[in-house]
């Protein structure tokens, strides 16, 4: 029998749709994996028809494209060279699996399909995918797989049935997308798995952005002793040989150098450049555009955006209104130079009058309000949609999440755009993050290694500079508090009294918890963004629009 086995784990940025460009990506890995000396790539979950597919696997003819191209792969396979693992959907009769595919010897030699199917914050897999039965082990080349796709590992029943069936390891294929902080939940998981099976366990991830998810990698694998005796790079696509022996206890994975952990800010930065940078090419932009306005979010927006793109796909417009200070024409100046991109100046004063002397019929005698900051916001909105239709760049918003959750933020104005980096980063993280972007270039950044803003952007207090002298702490709490009250909120789903028993002001919670609700038709119209935290607006958290329960909370 075969004692040694070495493995290919192939992190990979497929593309949903994209199933000729995915199967060619999967072959230069596996030529890869081949000059590496390996048995076996494994590639990551729905690896042919990328990840998540969402409603084309409804259409018949995408699945029977898949499968054919899973079949074509399978007679790569006929070259003595490494066998693959190739996640795709797959028609099994009347069912429809989100499933796994053994290939070797120019021919699918198995076929798994995914039992946990998840339905729950980005997933709704029920909805589109059938479960297939608790998987046995996959015989590959003299070795049994305990082979499962995602969400089956997550819990303990796929993984022991697969060792009382005579599995020798554990090996998953992922779509796992990116939070904060959940790598070390991923360890923590597959700890446990590891305890209760006495197998070594393999971690294979997708990297990668798709709309509002951005997948990290850190593919892994644990030994049976709990040991992590390979961690792969987050955000890359890479290809890693494993050597496996077996010994008197079982499988072995012969340990790698590990690199070091990137601190949580590295990571949600990258997770930012990495969906930025994957929405604008995938979906064949030249470049963006944003508004500069001399405030923290659009100078950090514009260095995402320069790190993501380079400084030649960047530009950027200053707006100024009667209301714009020196500093922040001064600021958003300073941003363009340091980040070296294009840099327009386009006054709004005019419009602003023409929209007043407009509308005075119909205003009369009502003095000014809200409606004329409004008027300012919607006006740069439609200055910035002008030129991205006109010069074909996608217009980037850069609102927070902070002011999203209570609706700081004015629909068809400053929430005009087609994706967001922010819209996932509550306000005090933003703030953390210039910090750390001065100071620190991430890996792969195509900006400075310098800074990319003037001091001051950070350090003086935010404002919409809609009306003289304002501030965002004139209509809101400071951003430690509402941020502090928000989290609570939204990841916690907590209860008023629970906030409060955390330190807060009631009368305050109670107004940023009304606040949160009724901006929900806002948040229904926001374009999408990078996914960061458990509970990002969108797909993650879905509440009505219409909605009563505000009402009855004292």
């Amino acid at each position: 029998m075969t004692e040694t086995l070495k493995i290919a784990i192939a992190q990979l940025n497929c593309q949903v749709g994209a199933i000729e460009k995915n199967l060619s990506i999967i072959r230069q890995a596996r030529a890869a994996a081949a000059l590496l000396g390996a048995d076996l790539l494994v590639t990551p979950e729905l690896s042919i028809s990328g990840y998540p597919p969402e409603d084309l696997v409804l259409k018949p003819a995408f699945v029977a494209a898949c499968e054919a191209a899973a079949e074509e792969l399978a007679l790569d396979t006929a070259d003595d060279g490494p066998g693959i693992i190739a996640g795709t959907p797959w028609r099994n009769g009347k069912l429809l699996h989100n499933a796994a595919f053994v290939m070797d010897g120019g021919k699918i030699i198995a076929r798994r399909a995914k039992y946990e199917l998840p339905n729950y914050g980005v997933f709704d897999e029920k909805r589109v995918f059938n479960a297939g039965p608790c998987p046995g082990p996959v015989a590959f080349r003299g070795f049994r797989i305990g082979l499962m796709i995602c969400e089956d590992w997550w819990f303990p029943e796929v993984s022991e049935t697969l060792k009382e069936s005579g599995a020798e390891f554990l090996l998953s294929i992922n779509g796992s997308p990116f939070e904060a902080d959940k790598q070390a939940i991923r360890i923590m998981l597959a700890v446990e798995r590891v305890v209760e099976t006495g197998l070594p366990y393999v971690f294979a991830a997708l990297t990668g952005g798709q709309d509002e998810i951005v997948f990290d990698g850190a593919s892994f694998v644990l030994n049976a002793d709990r040991s992590l005796a390979m961690q792969m790079p987050y955000f890359d696509e890479a290809v890693t040989l494993t050597s496996w022996t077996r010994t008197a206890n079982g499988l072995v994975c012969a340990p790698l150098p590990l690199p070091p952990e990137p601190d949580r800010l590295d990571l949600i930065y990258r997770s930012m450049i990495m969906g930025l940078r994957d929405y604008v090419n995938k979906n064949g932009f030249p470049g963006v555009i944003l508004g500069l306005s001399g405030g923290i979010d659009s100078a950090i927006s514009a260095a995402v955006a320069v790190d993501a793109l380079g400084t030649d796909r960047v530009r950027a417009v200053m707006m100024p209104s009667p209301y714009t200070s020196e500093h922040s024409l001064d600021d958003a100046a300073a941003c363009a130079r340091l980040l070296g991109i294009e840099y327009d100046i386009i006054p709004i004063s005019g419009v602003m009058g023409a929209f007043g002397e407009a509308l005075a019929p119909v205003f009369g005698n009502r003095g000014a309000d809200i409606t004329e900051e409004n008027i300012q916001s919607r006006a740069r909105g439609l200055m910035l949609m002008a030129m991205s239709n006109k010069l074909g760049n996608m217009l980037l918003t850069t609102g927070n999440k902070s002011e999203m959750s209570v609706g700081y933020a004015t629909l068809y104005g400053d929430m005009c755009g087609g994706y967001s980096v922010l819209k996932d980063v509550y306000k005090t993280t933003v703030f953390a993050l210039s910090v750390w972007r001065n100071a620190n270039a991430p890996p792969g950044a195509l900006g400075p290694q310098g800074a990319v803003m003037p001091e001051r952007v950070i350090t003086k207090p935010p404002s919409a500079e809609l009306k003289p002298n304002q501030t965002d702490q004139d209509s809101l709490p400071p951003y430690d508090i509402l941020d502090g009250i928000l989290v609570r909120l939204v990841e916690g789903e907590a209860s008023i009294d629970s906030v409060v028993r955390d330190g807060f002001d009631r009368p305050t919670v109670l107004r940023i918890w009304r606040l949160l609700d009724r901006a929900e038709y806002k948040r229904r119209q926001a374009p999408p963004g990078v996914k960061i935290t458990s509970r990002a607006f969108g797909r993650d958290r879905r509440y009505p629009m219409t909605n009563g329960f505000t009402n009855l909370i004292k």
